[in-house]
């Protein structure tokens, strides 16, 4: 329980930070970082497989590239149901997916 409680706070710091370095992403404190990382889990955990499960045929067709769109299409649903979470664009929310997954697999390595 300790390693969760960890994995989410370092989470929702990298969260609170990337908006520094990266236009077209707002975070307006640590407490809607902190919901937006567990919104982030939740959803790359249970949502996330359905939507590729769904757009296989479509993700096959584009080689693979259709994922990233569901990618971002997770950060634009957090952003619709988390208050103080703004994005705009699809290059943004994209690397800040990836930003975000890389540490969540990073802090993952250590918190077990």
């Amino acid at each position: 329980m300790i390693g969760f409680i960890i994995r989410y706070i370092i989470i929702a710091c990298v969260v609170l930070i990337i908006p520094r370095y990266l236009k077209g992403i707002t975070v307006d404190g640590f407490t809607a970082a902190l919901v937006v990382a567990l919104a982030m889990g939740f959803l790359n955990s249970f949502v996330k497989p359905i939507l590729k499960i769904i757009s296989f045929p479509i993700t096959f067709m584009t080689l693979g590239l259709f994922s990233l769109v569901i990618t971002v299409a997770m950060v634009y649903i957090v952003e619709a149901y988390v208050d103080g979470f703004n994005v705009n664009g699809f290059i943004a929310p994209l690397i800040f997916s990836f930003v975000v997954g890389i540490t969540n697999s990073f802090v993952g390595l250590f918190t077990k």
